[in-house]
This record gives C-alpha cells, sequence and structure tokens, in this order.
C-alpha cells in the first residue's frame, strides 16, 4: 500500500512495477542485474477519488500518457529493493502535488515611474542616434 494521506492509499494491485536493467555505465552489475524499476499506474482505473483523477489527467507532465497511465522508471540506486522505494515514493509525491492548490495569479501593471523611465530611457537612445547621423 501507497498511502498518499492519511486517509487516501492506494492498493498494491493497481500498481505494475516490472524489474529492467539499467541504462549507462556500470559495469558488471549493469549488464547482469535488472536493478532497474519500471512502475506504471493507470489514473482511470485507480481508487483514488475523482478530485484527484482529474487533476492528475489534467496535469502536463511527460510521465503521465495520452491514456492516463503514468510511468515511472527508477535506476538511480544499485539495488531493486532501492529503486523500488524511489520509485513509490515519486508516485507518491507526484500525487500528493495536484492536492496542493495553486494560487490564482493576479495580473500586474508597471508603476507610472516604471513607464517614464522606460519613456526617457528610449527618447535618449533616440537622442544619441540623432547625434550619429553625418552632418550636412
Amino acid at each position: 500500500m501507497v498511502y498518499v494521506s492519511s486517509s487516501i492509499a492506494i492498493p498494491d494491485h493497481e500498481i505494475e512495477i516490472h524489474a529492467v536493467r539499467s541504462q549507462g555505465a556500470g559495469g558488471q552489475n549493469v549488464n547482469k542485474v535488472s536493478t532497474a524499476i519500471h512502475l506504471q499506474f493507470d489514473i482511470r482505473a485507480s481508487s483514488l477519488p475523482a478530485f484527484y483523477k482529474d487533476a492528475l489527467l489534467k496535469l502536463r507532465d511527460h510521465r503521465i500518457s495520452t491514456n492516463g497511465v503514468i510511468t515511472i522508471k527508477a535506476q538511480q540506486h544499485r539495488t531493486q529493493e532501492r529503486n523500488r522505494e524511489d520509485a513509490l515514493d515519486r508516485l507518491r509525491l507526484l500525487i500528493q502535488s495536484v492536492a496542493i492548490p495553486r494560487k490564482k495569479r493576479r495580473p500586474t501593471k508597471p508603476t507610472k515611474g516604471s513607464q517614464n523611465r522606460r519613456i526617457e530611457g528610449k527618447k535618449r537612445q533616440g537622442r544619441l542616434k540623432t547625434l550619429r547621423r553625418t552632418v550636412d
């Protein structure tokens, strides 16, 4: 069970975990031992509340496919157990991140002083350019 919050948990049967060989350098251990973990979690088929499902499906994240499947690859550690824990932690953090409400953006306007400074700078640059012209 992966506990997202005190009242929400994801049962183990909803999470698919496959052990594969890691990529990159690492010598004999990487070449012969399947220590990397591929974790897949289907959002639509899960027992998560509708709020979490909707928020996750709206999230623009490269780990979430168009079918609504979260895919996480963990291969940072040497052992399969540590990579498994890392993948589950990253899944938990991703799901918890959608529960935090985003602040609504309030559009701001530039101050009168900053507008005047910008215009003065443009005028100064224009005067400088007029001095560079050839004299008749």
